[in-house]
């Protein structure tokens, strides 16, 4: 639960750990850019992730494990592409360019060198928000395992108000299903969150007496809120020591203490840039 707090201000083991394998990458002079839930905080959608994915070239590869495999980092078996943070107990993943997201097959959307697509965030290199999407959703499209990848886009979409004509910057195989996410967006009703917070329930608890007394509560709240239509989060609602609750009605939302989700996940930053920055990549 420390950890989860930790991750989501960039103090967590993993942001310790990404900024050591970054450091390490640029003084070997590898290009690299993060993808997954990296990079997807870095564009302003912050979810929790527990390891590291990268994008290299597959000399980027070969180099990084020439001169790290046993300094600091160890591969979790012989001949794996991937790598451990010994220190901080992190694991990263490494994605290569030529490869293909999703079931790994033959397809339109490859990896790109990473080069060519990363945009630098606070000294740290990223996938482009345009390069982000087109991979979430080609690997989404074609590995029903990683249905978790167009819920992505989804919520990019609408945290960062990406428009129809953002699909231009996609290859024509995405386009088709960036445009039927931002319809279904357009048809949906606003909703309203909130954090539930497990880990601070009982925190100011004197005795077990009371401890218990405070999770009745909870639980006879959480009870009210299922008998009004509140709902987890369909995209994965709960974590380590939280859950999303959802309700699409403002009357159950003001009782219960509800936020307007695009409200609650904005900022003064974010609504003075415009949609999608950091959001180009480099070559655009």
């Amino acid at each position: 639960m420390e950890e989860g707090e930790r991750y989501f201000k960039k103090d967590s083991e993993v942001h310790k750990a990404l900024r050591e394998i970054c450091r390490r990458l640029d003084e070997l002079g590898i290009s690299y850019a993060v993808a997954g839930g990296l990079a997807l905080s870095a564009h302003g959608f912050h979810r929790f992730t527990d390891d590291i994915h990268i994008l290299v070239n597959r000399a980027g590869l070969r180099s990084l494990h020439e001169h790290l495999d046993g300094r600091g980092y160890i591969p979790p078996f012989e001949g794996s592409k991937n790598l451990r943070d010994t220190q901080h107990r992190v694991r990263i993943e490494f994605l290569v360019a030529g490869d293909f997201p999703g079931d790994g097959k033959p397809k339109p959307v490859s990896f790109p060198d990473p080069a060519s697509v990363a945009v630098d965030v606070d000294g740290i290199n990223y996938l482009g928000l345009a390069s982000l999407i087109q991979l979430k959703l080609a690997s989404g499209m074609t590995n029903a395992a990683r249905m978790k990848d167009l819920a992505d886009v989804l919520e990019l979409i609408r945290l960062l108000r990406l428009d129809v004509d953002f699909g231009s910057k996609l290859d024509p195989f995405v386009r088709p299903k960036y445009q039927e996410l931002h319809d279904s967006l357009r048809s949906s009703p606003k909703r309203f969150v909130r954090i539930w917070r497990n880990k601070f329930l009982a925190l100011d608890a004197k005795s077990i007496e009371e401890m218990a007394a405070t999770l009745r509560a909870a639980a006879d709240e959480l009870a009210q809120m299922i008998g009004d239509g509140v709902v987890l989060d369909p995209n994965g609602g709960t974590g380590d020591d939280y859950a999303y609750l959802i309700t699409s009605n403002p009357e159950i939302a003001r009782k219960y203490g509800f936020e307007d989700e695009d409200d609650m996940w904005g900022s003064e930053e974010d609504s003075e840039a415009e949609p999608g920055e950091p959001g180009s990549d480099a070559e655009s």
